[in-house]
């Protein structure tokens, strides 16, 4: 299985960061960063980012 490119982590204000794996900085949301989430949408948006990554990377021929 391909390692997955979006986590997430909980900030200090019990928030909920959806981050990019391999530069470290907040996933960029259709233009907005990935921050200060519930749980629930962060869990949400997590499956949806690396689903469409995966996407890009079979379609591409990364994968």
């Amino acid at each position: 299985m391909a390692p997955q490119r979006y986590d997430l982590k909980m900030d200090l204000d019990k928030t909920w960061t959806v981050f990019d794996v391999f530069t470290g900085l907040p996933a960029d949301a259709w233009g907005v960063p990935a921050v200060g989430l519930d749980k629930d949408y962060a869990d949400d948006l997590v499956a949806l980012l690396n689903s469409l990554d995966l996407k890009r990377r079979v379609a591409q021929g990364d994968f």
